[in-house]
């Protein structure tokens, strides 16, 4: 869902390259401003988890800019599900300022069009009964949308903690597959607590569907930051020659926020800063930087497959390069320290705010340059970058003895 700016920036791409159609994989020419087949059909969306902090924040916004942008059908229901009691409007009121921030520019009408979309309905996650009184709603708008040769897809979206993620596949699969289209289920990160957690999820959730119904995904890949990476390393012929060992002598991933848990202190203290940002939307940003040309960025399984190698490369990281941290109040009161946080239940907590680690990546690309990933909360301010660092111009700190900084350059994403 977060991918649309691949198609925004199709400009940025050779014309003969097919575009990748978002929602089955297939591969198709160019049609109405990059929307595949899809647009015509029927869409059911089921936000799973809308009452949470990643529905609000992250899944509506991210859908809303796909309808201002046209990227949605136009017979689409989003379904806001989830066990807390709530109505179609305070759903609404919940989500309106987030979808302002995300499109400030869009038209009322857009606004008032997108939320007539959106309704909202109570049950319990792993509940068969419950969802499948949505699905029946559903059914109904899609019987009248559907029309004479229309398809009927459905996608869920999981907006909600892995520890449910099984029993919901298995209501799903009980009562909510389409017989006349895809069925989809995107799983947000995290995705288990650890490895062991992650391939028994993956177990679990193989029980009732193949891959084909599965998409994982990391929200972060969508930021345009991360997006352009792609363009700027394989679309720029004189950054190839430079991106390697030889000429490059280390990397920061610097990921910094100026705020603490603010009442999320509860869902941190399982997670710390490692689990919530490091192992997964910084370690995306290192693999897409660092990794090989794939065969065609148009196709998911070549990127995977390049991203794979990579991560095999990254050595055991040692507990000698590694600093972790935690946050405490300000000195005149006014901002709390983490165990201050009122839904923190263990003030004896030990869990890291702050983690700046070394990675080094074992290839011949790549053997000698340290990457230097950095991440915390409640520092000095507001900051997501990547900063490669050059080796030294030889000669350079005789040629200019007053301008130390000429000998080495940088270059900041």
């Amino acid at each position: 869902l977060a991918k649309y700016r691949i198609l925004e920036s199709k400009a940025l791409l050779p014309p003969q390259l097919p575009c990748r159609n978002m929602m089955n994989g297939d591969h198709k020419e160019h049609e109405i401003h990059g929307v595949e087949s899809y647009i015509d059909d029927v869409l059911t969306v089921v936000v799973i988890g809308a009452s949470g902090d990643l529905a609000k924040k992250k899944t509506y916004p991210a859908l809303y800019t796909l309808f201002v942008k046209g990227f949605l059908p136009e017979n689409t229901k989003i379904y806001g599900y989830a066990r807390s009691k709530k109505t179609d409007k305070e759903l609404h009121e919940r989500i309106t300022p987030f979808l302002k921030k995300e499109q400030p520019h869009a038209e009322e009408q857009d606004m008032k069009e997108f939320l007539e979309m959106c309704v909202y309905r109570r049950g319990q996650y792993g509940s068969a009964e419950d969802l499948g009184k949505v699905v029946e709603e559903a059914s109904k708008f899609e019987a009248k949308a559907k029309g004479n040769s229309k398809k009927v897809n459905r996608l869920f979206y999981f907006a909600i903690p892995p520890s449910v993620y099984a029993d919901v596949a298995a209501a799903i699969h009980e009562v909510g597959i389409s017989n006349e289209g895809f069925t989809r289920m995107i799983i947000e990160k995290p995705f288990g607590h650890d490895l062991d957690s992650a391939k028994e999820l993956s177990k679990k959730l193989e029980k009732h569907f193949t891959e084909e119904y599965i998409f994982r995904i990391d929200h972060y890949l969508g930021k345009e930051m991360v997006q352009n990476m792609l363009v700027l390393r394989f679309g720029n012929v004189f950054f190839e020659p430079l991106w390697n060992n030889k000429y490059i002598d280390c990397v920061y991933i610097s990921f910094k926020e100026p705020f603490g848990t603010e009442g999320r202190g509860g869902y941190f203290d399982n997670n710390g800063i490692i689990r919530d940002v490091m192992q997964n939307h910084l370690l995306q940003a290192l693999a897409l930087f660092a990794m090989e040309p794939p065969v065609s960025i148009d196709d998911g399984g070549s990127v995977r497959n390049e991203k794979t190698k990579l991560l095999k490369s990254i050595q055991p990281i040692k507990l000698s390069e590694v600093v972790v941290g935690q946050y405490v109040g300000s000195k005149d009161g006014k901002k709390p320290g983490y165990k201050d946080d009122e839904t923190l239940k263990n003030k004896d907590s030990i869990t890291p705010t702050f983690c700046s680690a070394v990675l080094r990546i074992c290839n011949q690309r790549w053997d000698g340059v340290p990457f230097i990933m950095r991440a915390g909360k409640a520092l000095n301010q507001r900051k997501v970058e990547i900063r490669v660092q050059f080796k030294k111009v030889p000669g350079a700190p005789k040629m200019f003895p007053d301008d130390v900084r000429r000998s080495r350059q940088q270059m900041t994403l």
